[in-house]
C-alpha cells in the first residue's frame, strides 16, 4: 500500500521564516495493509532538501536533511490514487549532514531549554493566531479605493455584511479538527478581513487519553501545522493569510499570537498568586529580550492604542488586553491559573516565544 507523505519544514528565511514542503511516496511494506499513524511513524524516514533554495545552505553544499518529528493524518489529502489509503504530513526539524541541529532550527532550541529545566515546571500553552485574509493582494472584503466602515461591528461578527472569508475559515477548522490538532476555536477579529484562531491547551479528557498534552513543543509544533494548512486550505479558495502584524497603517488593529501559559506552580491554590507576582516581575525585567524576538515589525503594532501595549514599555493589569501581560479575571479572582502574554506578533516563531518564556520564568525557582 502506498501513500503521500507531506513532509513540512521552517526555513531560513529573514526577518520572517516561510514554511516550505515536498511530498514523497511511501510504502507501507505490507501488501494490502494501509498504514496506521503508529506504523507510519516507523517508515516515515529521514529526507534531505535543496537548503540552497530556502536560505539553510550554500550552493556548494546545499543537501539538508529533513527529520520527522511530528506526524499528522493530511486532511487535505483524503484519499489517494492508491485508493482511500491514509496519506500524512510530517513536521520536520532542519539538520546538517552530521545530524547536527541547524541554526535555523529554533525547535532544537526549546528542546535543550526544557532538557536543561524547562520541562520540570509543568507548563502548558495556548496561542491565539490573528491573521488577514488577502486576495490579489488585497485585503479580502476592502472596497478598491477606500477603506471599509470603521472597526467596531466586525468583531466576532455575523453576515456578510459584517465578515467575509468564513468558507476558508471552516474548512481550515475542520482540517484541524481531522488532523487532531490541539484546535479550541476560532472567531472573526476587530479589523474587515481578520480572522483568529486558538491552538493549544483545551483540558479536555479526550486529549489527555489520546496522548495529547499542551506542553510548549506539542503546541508550537501544532501551530505550525495549523499555519500550514491555512496556507494550503487557502489555496483552494484563491486566498491568501498573511501574519503582518500592522497590514494596514493608521487607525485599524493589527495581528497578534497572544499567548497564554501556566505552570504547575501558578496552578496551585497555595502557591499561584505569589508565584504569578514573580513571573510578572521577571517578565518586566526581561521585557526588551522578548521584543526583540516576539517578530518582525512588531513595533508598528505595539503603539499602545487598539488593544496593545507601547512597544518599550511593560504593563499588566487584570483584564486589560491593552497591557503587556493580562491576568484573567478568573486568575485574579481565584488567586491561581494562566497568564496571557500579549506581545508576541502574529508572524513570531512558536518556538522562539515559548523558549523565551521559560527561559525567564525559570530565573524565579
Amino acid at each position: 500500500m502506498l501513500s503521500f507523505v507531506e513532509y513540512v519544514w521552517v526555513d531560513g528565511t529573514d526577518p520572517v521564516k516561510m514554511l516550505r514542503s515536498k511530498t514523497k511516496v511511501v510504502a507501507s511494506g505490507l501488501k494490502g495493509v494501509p498504514f496506521s499513524l503508529s506504523t507510519a511513524k516507523e517508515k516515515i524516514k529521514l529526507w534531505n532538501f535543496d537548503g540552497s533554495s530556502t536560505s539553510q545552505a550554500p550552493g556548494n553544499d546545499s543537501e539538508r536533511l529533513l527529520k520527522p518529528v511530528r506526524i499528522i493524518r493530511d486532511p487535505v489529502r483524503c484519499g489517494g490514487p492508491w485508493g482511500n489509503n491514509p496519506n500524512y504530513i510530517a513536521l520536520c526539524e532542519v539538520l546538517h549532514p552530521d545530524g547536527s541541529p541547524h541554526k535555523s532550527n529554533t525547535r532544537a532550541k526549546l528542546r535543550k531549554t526544557l532538557d536543561d529545566g524547562g520541562d520540570k515546571l509543568g507548563s502548558l500553552w495556548g496561542f491565539e493566531q490573528e491573521y488577514v485574509l488577502l486576495k490579489n493582494g488585497k485585503i479580502l472584503g476592502w472596497p478598491d479605493i477606500g477603506y471599509p466602515g470603521p472597526q467596531g461591528p466586525y468583531y466576532c461578527g455575523v453576515g456578510t455584511d459584517e465578515v467575509v472569508g468564513r468558507d476558508l475559515v471552516e474548512d481550515h477548522a475542520r482540517a484541524c479538527g481531522h488532523a487532531s490538532l490541539l484546535f479550541y476555536g476560532l472567531n472573526a477579529e476587530v479589523m474587515l478581513g481578520q480572522w483568529e484562531f486558538q491552538i493549544g491547551y483545551r483540558g479536555f479528557t479526550e486529549d489527555r487519553l489520546a496522548g495529547l498534552t499542551a506542553d510548549p513543543l506539542t503546541v508550537s509544533d501544532h501551530l505550525w501545522l495549523a499555519r500550514w494548512l491555512l496556507y494550503r486550505i487557502g489555496e483552494r479558495h484563491g486566498l491568501y493569510a498573511t501574519l503582518d502584524p500592522k497590514p494596514v497603517k493608521g487607525a485599524w488593529n493589527g495581528s497578534g499570537m497572544h499567548t497564554n501559559f501556566s505552570t504547575d506552580a501558578t496552578m496551585s491554590e497555595a502557591s499561584g498568586a505569589a508565584t504569578i507576582k514573580k513571573y510578572i516581575a521577571a517578565l518586566e525585567g526581561s521585557h526588551m529580550k522578548h521584543q526583540k524576538v516576539y517578530g518582525h515589525d512588531n513595533e508598528s503594532r505595539l503603539t499602545g492604542d487598539f488593544e496593545t501595549a507601547p512597544y518599550a514599555e511593560f504593563s499588566h493589569g487584570t483584564a486589560n488586553r491593552g497591557a503587556s501581560i493580562r491576568v484573567p479575571n478568573d486568575t485574579a479572582n481565584n488567586g491561581y491559573g494562566y497568564l496571557e502574554d500579549r506581545r508576541p506578533a502574529a508572524n513570531a516563531d512558536p518556538y522562539v516565544v515559548t523558549n523565551r518564556i521559560l527561559k525567564t520564568i525559570m530565573t524565579c525557582d
